[in-house]
């Protein structure tokens, strides 16, 4: 089993910048890919990014692409979110998600394991 607990979330004023961090337990993550995933109210939750296992190849969702970066630390085990140039469209709540295997994943149904979330808030 593996243990995700989100944190850096907050409130930020459009245009500002948050880093968010995943913590991992339980298993190492170094064979997992990482994703961050987010849920806006009333709305489904959607991929934002993910980072293969050596951190060699990223993937993004359109809309945070040239703002987010994804980034991971293997010998802590930690994944990172950084987000710039943040939106009020950017508002939710931010998951981190892990899945084993050597590829990335952009689907909600592909990770087995995730946070409990951290509350982002970009206000105009």
């Amino acid at each position: 089993q593996v243990q995700l607990v989100e944190s850096g979330g907050g409130l930020v004023q459009a245009g500002g910048s948050l880093r968010l961090s995943c913590a991992a337990s339980g298993r190492t993550i170094s064979s997992y890919c990482m994703g961050w995933f987010r849920q806006a109210p009333g709305k489904a939750r959607e991929f934002v990014a993910a980072i293969d296992w050596r951190g060699a190849s990223t993937v993004y969702a359109d809309s945070v692409k040239g703002r987010f970066t994804i980034s991971r630390d293997n010998p802590k085990n930690t994944v990172d979110l950084q987000m710039n140039s943040l939106k009020p469209e950017d508002t939710a709540v931010y998951y981190c998600a892990a899945r084993p295997g050597i590829g990335t994943w952009n689907t909600f149904s592909d990770y087995n394991y995730w946070g409990q979330g951290t509350q982002v808030t970009v206000s105009s």
